[in-house]
């Protein structure tokens, strides 16, 4: 739950592990990356819930491919990268806008790195994070088209968030990324912690999503990569010195990729 009481985010499950985030007001909702539109109107629905907006936050298809059927048939406002190109995108944003959603203030922060003209969306009033494939639970996204430049900066942008800031990613990957964790940091005791209560969560059928910004800088590796046990690791895979954060990542990043 979000402090406003007023306010919830539900998870509605699609594909074989993405989240669509149902953002919900009384009578009103707002959804992002609603790469499905079935589910969706299914759950506004059975909820006699009015869809108002759309958050998209990046191009690729299981992140937009049921936005337009949704606008269609809800006449919601759509919401997304100004440099990509977003079905039915009437509101087209490149980070530092603020807008309101369901009457609550979202600053619109440019995080490329996975795609080019990757956005989130954070909720200050309501202490939430939509991530898109930017940061995810334990990981982070590829880079499919930006740098390693852009995603350590990216990254560092979402550290920045205050601690309790709850980080709502689109995919279930969390036990996988926490196996990489641990090869990369086997002795960190809040890691081993998280891993195990995950992992109950999992079993019990649950999302291990949303996490905080206070667990990913305790058990993150991609937004640890200044300290020296995360550097070691690195350094012992490349077999090179890495000096900056910046290589640290790469070298992480190229790790987990064949992980």
């Amino acid at each position: 739950m979000t402090p406003d009481p007023d306010f919830a985010v539900e998870p509605i499950p699609a594909f074989n592990d993405n989240y669509l985030w149902l953002l919900v007001c009384g009578p009103d909702a707002a959804v992002v990356d609603p790469g499905d539109a079935g589910p969706v109107l299914q759950r506004l629905q059975s909820r006699n819930l009015r869809l108002r907006a759309i958050l998209v936050t990046h191009h690729h298809g299981d992140h937009v491919g049921g936005v337009a059927a949704l606008a269609h048939a809800t006449g919601a406002r759509v919401y997304g990268p100004r440099s990509e190109s977003i079905p039915a995108r009437e509101v087209a944003l490149a980070g530092g806008e603020r807008i309101d959603v369901l009457g609550a203030a979202f600053d619109v922060l440019a995080v490329p790195g996975h795609t080019l003209g990757h956005i989130a969306y954070h909720a200050p009033a309501l202490r939430v994070l939509f991530s898109g494939d930017t940061l995810f639970a334990a990981g982070c996204g590829r880079l499919f088209e930006g740098t390693a430049a852009q995603m350590t900066a990216s990254l560092a942008q979402l550290a920045a968030l205050p601690a309790d800031t709850r980080v709502y990613c689109a995919h279930e990957y969390t036990l996988s990324n926490l196996r990489f964790a641990m090869a990369v940091e086997p002795d960190n005791e809040a890691l081993r912690r998280r891993q195990r209560a995950c992992a109950a969560v999992r079993e019990r059928g649950d999302p291990t999503v949303p996490s905080t910004i206070a667990d990913e800088l305790a058990t993150n590796p991609f937004l640890r990569c200044d300290a020296p046990a995360v550097r070691r690791a690195a350094e012992a895979r490349a077999g090179v010195a890495l000096p900056t954060a910046e290589a640290v990542f790469a070298a992480l990043r190229e790790w987990k990729n064949v992980f």
